[in-house]
């Protein structure tokens, strides 16, 4: 597996995401996540995109972080939220999810950032056991779904 750097509207990544909002509609029935995301968020050094590809070039995971700081939407000082950790199920156990994360962990905490964060949901257990088996633990609720009773907010030091 190849993992690249990518524009988070790269074409291949805009083919992920919308594969990726369809999961969400078959697990919430609603509509898929509807966060605000532009590309500008994942520049670096704000932030980072990246695509793996498997041997044959296509785009089979992706995953990103974006800059947050302290805001009303529960955010802290030196927070580097993670967006859009996504295998396709033909590519799922392969650890794919599990090095992508630690890249952009690394990343994040070399760009200064202090605490990485995440928000999932309570119908993506295997998400949940991912983040949980990295050393993530679940926080005060942060961003766009915070209000939500399915949301899971999660965090870890960088």
């Amino acid at each position: 597996m190849d993992i690249r750097p990518v524009a988070f509207d790269h074409p291949d990544a805009v083919k992920l995401n919308d594969e990726v909002q369809l999961e969400y509609e078959e697990r919430y029935g609603d509509g898929g996540d509807v966060t605000p995301l532009a590309p500008a968020m994942f520049a670096p050094p704000r932030g980072l995109f990246l695509i793996a590809y498997d041997e044959q070039d296509r785009p089979v995971a992706t995953g990103g972080w974006r800059t947050q700081d302290k805001n009303e939407e529960g955010y802290e000082d030196g927070d580097a939220e993670l967006k859009r950790m996504y295998v396709i199920p033909g590519a799922r156990g392969l650890g794919l999810a599990r090095r992508i994360l630690a890249r952009l962990e690394a990343d994040a905490r070399a760009a200064g950032r202090t605490r990485m964060v995440l928000e999932t949901g309570d119908q993506q257990p295997e998400a949940i056991a991912l983040y949980g088996s990295a050393g993530y633990a679940p926080c005060a609720k942060f961003g766009h779904y915070r209000h939500y009773d399915s949301s899971r907010c999660m965090a870890k030091p960088l």
